[in-house]
């Protein structure tokens, strides 16, 4: 079987995709899989572990949305694996490294979304950012510390899928693109659904331009890398829906993402978040085992950033209320 998918590749992919038996391998070195490819084996790894399970319960941009419609990290997390997927079969590029980069891009994002990003940002003295932290979840995290010894093609693509970063492989470059797609028009229809905005605050050149539904705008954004991307060093859109995509991007930024109505959520998530950090930080004996065993080779702002970075929205919660709200006493 995987012999097979190695000649379905060499027919069809593109010279400048990256072929699955020419890996740069692992970190570690293990006997093959007789049936799957290590790109095929990366995606199964990242899906049946614990860092994926958990973000089912963690924000994309709404905190603790009533409904069950509104996304969250897992759904977004699908959602740029269905666009990378389509942006890589329509440039004849590996989908099952495209895939593998996808499913695992947002492994390290924090509780509260990028609100949880930014404040881990400012109580580190390094910084944090979600996407190096995914690096260390599949690297190091995962598995109590042995991590899931992914190919490096994929770690690189995890690492490196923010738009200011520069992955090794197309499939990486696909991946980034998607990611951007994927939120500013999942993030849209969530605004709308939560009466942030309305359809007619879109800007009128972004809507003639893209469309007026998200099927609409992904299509258009797809298609146009499609068109304009030269297929080897190049995974782009066409100027005038890049612009226009930025025009979309920027007015969530406005409306949206700085919106006061999620300020005001972020300042609670600080000072819930800010007095976890300083708990732990002031008795590191108080963590879990695992973390307390991680300080032996790391730093206790590394250790609490891995820490409180895992944690899903509603544990974060009820570690701050079992440490910080006082009980009822039953007399």
């Amino acid at each position: 079987m995987k012999d097979k998918t190695y000649e379905i590749e060499k027919m069809f992919l593109s010279p400048y995709a990256c072929p699955s038996d020419k890996t740069a391998g692992r970190l570690r070195e293990e006997a093959p899989c007789p049936m799957r490819t290590d790109f095929q084996r990366d995606r199964d790894r990242i899906i049946h572990c614990k860092a994926f399970r958990r973000l089912k319960n963690k924000t994309q941009v709404f905190f603790s949305p009533e409904g069950d419609h509104y996304r969250t990290r897992l759904t977004h997390t699908l959602n740029v694996s269905q666009v990378a997927r389509a942006i890589s079969r329509a440039l004849s590029l590996n989908e099952d490294l495209t895939e593998a980069i996808a499913l695992g891009h947002d492994l390290g994002h924090t509780p509260f979304g990028h609100s949880g990003e930014r404040i881990l940002s400012r109580l580190n003295p390094k910084g944090f950012e979600h996407n190096v932290q995914s690096g260390r979840v599949v690297e190091y995290l995962e598995n109590d510390g042995r991590g899931l010894n992914l190919t490096r093609e994929v770690v690189d693509g995890i690492i490196n899928h923010k738009m200011n970063c520069s992955p090794k492989t197309l499939e990486g470059r696909a991946v980034s693109l998607a990611d951007r797609i994927a939120y500013i028009n999942h993030d849209i229809d969530d605004a709308i659904e939560g009466g942030f905005i309305v359809f007619s605050d879109l800007p009128e050149n972004a809507v003639k331009v893209l469309g007026a539904t998200s099927r609409e705008r992904i299509n258009s954004m797809v298609y146009s890398i499609y068109k304009r991307s030269d297929g080897k060093d190049m995974v782009e859109m066409e100027p005038e829906v890049a612009e226009a995509t930025a025009q979309l991007r920027a007015f969530m930024f406005d409306r949206v993402y700085n919106a006061r109505a999620l300020r005001e959520e972020e300042e609670r998530a600080d000072r819930m978040i800010s007095a976890l950090y300083e708990y732990y930080r002031k008795d590191p004996s108080l963590l879990p085992d695992f973390y307390r065993e991680e300080l032996k080779t790391a730093d206790i702002d590394t250790v609490l950033c891995d820490y409180i970075s895992g944690m899903s929205d509603g544990f974060a919660v009820k570690t701050f209320t079992e440490i910080f709200v006082p009980r009822n006493w039953k007399l």
